[in-house]
């Protein structure tokens, strides 16, 4: 791939998976999901769903868009019950449309069930031709629809067995809520790849994928689930199981570096505590003489603060984010240069001019945008830019619930960091090395999954099976 060709690249970055909550015993129980559902927020955005139960009946109200765009005081009341699960979505797998959305609510021969799904399961299209040539009928693109038909046709007793058995044919990343039969069941994938805890709320228990949907919810931490875990929620209490044999945690660092909110708490270790120690990594492997720490924000904020304590190096806000980008803008017919990036981002003029700056950010994808950031911040007075990166180079796409880029548009994967430094225009460019990685996380150094930097993936893969979403447009 040509330098220049990658120029004229769609930009793209990370994009979250999606977000899940359920609610068992509690008499506002969707309106506690709908809590839960707006703290992961940022787990997706594309959709929204709460699904309820009353009397053996399901009530379901789903929409495309956020949360609080989807969900008003009306349509919540429109959800009874003691027990709700909740999905907000982002795809990586399947079409973007409301018949895409979950949670996903079905009629089969033993009854109704509910399913909310993050993840990506690496073997879903050929299960799925399989059911297909059996006669399944399937009503929409998603992975997790697969799930379903495995459980409707399942000759286990008992939802839960048949729960068991279903997802004994399948391979991949799943952190699971389903609901039936009168109690709610969340399950990990037995390699852990991105999280799932159990929380309390008086009586009542929940189950969320994010530690601060707690905080939100008013509920406190019980525990996480742990990899290849089932509980069942139900009038007996909590019950856990393990059914599969154990397999090597592999659970996905992107949790740390991105996707997880800074005030979540994840295997025991603070999201924004561990970006701050990527940072203090970084500043030890990557130190350079300079004026000021600024972070790309928010992604690079907790790991720049983690720079600027341990080089010494003045920490400041060179980067304004402006926070009411919605999903459309009307662009001027007189284009702009770089007019995506600075309706996102303003440079600090004042602050810069003349100034040497170490820039930190958690990623480069294309590099599309860290060259434009670049440009803004030249443009804007600063004497010397110095890019460092809190991961190291991302040069192998992902497979377990993350819409990455394929890997011949990553461009690590094809130039040095030297010829990135040079295709951004930075005086500098390094990265966090993947030993400062590991280390930054302590206990989980040995149990996370780093396959997007190494391309050693923990399960079996065929690129040509994935085809991503491409929902990004030129800026």
């Amino acid at each position: 791939m040509e330098m220049e060709k990658i120029g004229e690249k769609t930009a793209r970055e990370w994009r979250e998976q999606c977000g899940i909550v359920g609610v068992y015993n509690h008499p506002e129980a969707a309106n506690l999901v709908y809590l839960g559902l707006f703290a992961l927020q940022h787990r997706g955005q594309e959709s929204a769903g709460i699904v309820s139960s009353e009397d053996g009946k399901m009530y379901t109200e789903k929409g495309m868009g956020k949360v609080a765009d989807v969900f008003s005081r009306a349509r919540l009341e429109q959800l009874p019950g003691r027990m709700a699960i909740g999905h907000v979505r982002y795809s990586t797998a399947g079409e973007s449309s409301l018949a895409e959305s979950q949670p996903i609510v079905v009629k089969y021969a033993h009854g109704i069930m509910g399913i909310a799904h993050n993840g990506n399961l690496v073997n879903a299209e050929q299960i799925r031709n399989r059911l297909v040539d059996d006669g399944s009928i399937f009503q929409s693109t998603t992975d997790s629809e697969v799930i379903v038909h495995l459980i409707a046709r399942s000759k286990a007793e008992g939802f839960p067995r048949r729960i068991i058995d279903s997802l004994s044919k399948i391979e991949g990343a799943y952190s699971l809520l389903f609901m039936a039969e009168g109690h709610i069941i969340g399950f990990r994938d037995p390699r852990g790849f991105h999280p799932l805890a159990l929380g309390k709320i008086g009586e009542s228990h929940c189950l969320v994928s994010e530690t601060c949907a707690l905080d939100l919810m008013g509920a406190t931490l019980v525990r996480e689930i742990e990899p290849g875990e089932m509980v069942i929620i139900s009038d007996a209490g909590v019950r856990s199981f393990k059914p599969f044999p154990p397999e090597k945690t592999s659970f996905c660092i992107f949790e740390y570096i991105y996707f997880a909110r800074p005030d979540s708490t994840i295997h025991g270790l603070n999201v924004h505590m561990v970006r701050k120690e990527f940072g203090r990594h970084l500043a030890r492997e990557t130190g350079v003489d300079a004026d000021l720490v600024i972070p790309v924000p928010d992604s690079g904020t907790s790991a720049a603060l983690g720079y600027a304590e341990e080089s010494g190096i003045p920490y400041d806000v060179g980067l304004i984010r402006n926070r009411y980008v919605g999903r459309t803008f009307i662009e001027p017919k007189q284009s702009i240069r770089h007019f995506g990036v600075k309706l996102k981002l303003n440079p600090v003029k004042e602050l810069l001019k003349g100034k040497r700056v170490i820039v930190i950010d958690d990623s480069i994808v294309r590099a599309t945008t860290s060259k434009k950031i670049v440009s803004l911040l030249r443009s804007a007075g600063a004497k010397e830019i110095h890019m460092r990166i809190s991961s190291p180079p991302t040069c192998f796409s992902c497979y377990y619930g993350i819409d990455t880029p394929t890997r011949q548009e990553l461009i690590a994967s094809s130039h040095t960091v030297e010829q990135i430094g040079r295709f951004i225009e930075a005086d500098s460019v390094a990265y966090l090395s993947v030993e400062g990685m590991k280390e930054s996380v302590g206990h989980m150094k040995e149990k996370i999954c780093c396959a997007c930097f190494t391309g050693d993936y923990p399960l079996p893969v065929q690129e040509e099976q994935f085809v991503q979403l491409r929902l990004f447009e030129p800026i």
